[in-house]
């Protein structure tokens, strides 16, 4: 009989790749984003922001990096709560609002990158 170790929830892995995947993809899209929109953001006009969402390659990147961004963020916090915090009603508190508040946020932020987008 062989012992497979696999964690308290057998998930460690799975996390782990997964932080590390959005990092690297963030690593990608942040310098992306910053130089992109710099270059497209001159002039500092509203205008300027509105074409730049405008293109649909720039706001799917967009919406890509917010994605990825709240979801690594989440995997984060879920392990600063699960490591940290002890007392069962506050982790399982902390843990529903990490799930939840990423996901508002991120629901927020892709229908605004998607309304100006569409020109809505």
């Amino acid at each position: 009989m062989t012992s497979r170790s696999r964690g308290a929830a057998g998930e460690g892995s799975g996390h782990f790749i997964a932080q590390r995947f959005t990092a690297i993809a963030l690593l990608a899209l942040g310098p992306w984003f910053v130089i992109a929109a710099a270059l497209s953001l001159r002039g500092g006009e509203y205008a300027a922001a509105i074409d730049f969402l405008s293109h649909p390659v720039n706001a799917v990147a967009t919406i890509l990096l917010l994605v990825l961004g709240l979801y690594h963020m989440q995997l984060g916090m879920q392990e600063v709560v699960l490591d940290y915090i002890a007392k069962p009603t506050t982790k399982v508190l902390l843990l529903v609002l990490n799930a939840l508040v990423p996901l508002a946020l991120g629901a927020g932020a892709i229908f605004a990158v998607l309304a100006v987008n569409f020109g809505v």
